[in-house]
């Protein structure tokens, strides 16, 4: 997933004017460079193997991002593609899946930047297949109920989260992207969809 998100994303990062990087994105109070230098931060951190604990809290993250900022930009892509080229080894050998939030968590950012910019399919794509397993296991790992969607736009459904003892799974229909905003807690205008049995709150899997 992330060497497939690395060939969609850096082209279009690559060609962004610098300018760009200063508009704000989904995440309160980060600029699309912000984003970026932190998606990139965590993923070499992941390649070199400095997982200290606390690492990825949003005060680390923050410093991540203050160590950053004077960076020069192309430093700051360079960054990123190595991380998104090298980091998915590094994680895959984790047999307990704990970095697998963090994977989910580059792609799902990729999406803010896209949104940021005006690109269609922030959260979609070509990556999407390879991103709804790692929502299957992250959303189990993060203990949110279980919940049957219907993808309008996939022709088929997903089961996520856990069965709880006399409670029935949530049930969902809409499309993938709207899956995504919601499970990650990103905004949900201008989406239409249908969801009974859970609320958005007990589905959040990024707090």
């Amino acid at each position: 997933m992330l060497r497939t998100e690395r060939d969609l994303l850096m082209p279009l990062l690559r060609r962004m004017p610098e300018e760009a990087y200063a508009l704000r994105t989904a995440c309160p109070g980060w600029t699309a460079r912000q984003v970026v230098a932190h998606c990139g931060a965590a993923l070499v951190r992941i390649v070199e193997g400095r997982l200290e604990e606390g690492v990825f809290l949003p005060e680390a993250n923050a410093c991540d991002v203050a160590e950053r900022e004077h960076w020069p930009l192309d430093r700051v892509l360079d960054e990123l593609e190595r991380g998104f080229g090298e980091a998915g080894p590094v994680i895959a050998e984790q047999e307990d899946g704990r970095l697998d939030a963090v994977a989910l968590g580059e792609w799902v950012h990729a999406g803010d930047v896209r949104e940021a910019f005006g690109e269609p399919g922030a959260y979609c794509g070509r990556a999407l297949d390879l991103a709804l397993p790692l929502l299957s296991v992250t959303s189990r790992r993060r203990e949110t109920p279980r919940l049957v969607g219907t993808l309008a736009d996939r022709g088929g459904e997903v089961a996520l989260g856990n069965e709880i003892e006399g409670r029935a799974p949530a049930r969902f229909h809409g499309d993938a992207a709207t899956l995504i905003r919601i499970y990650s807690g990103r905004p949900l205008v201008r989406t239409r969809y249908e969801l009974t049995g859970a609320t958005e709150q007990e589905l959040l899997i990024y707090r």
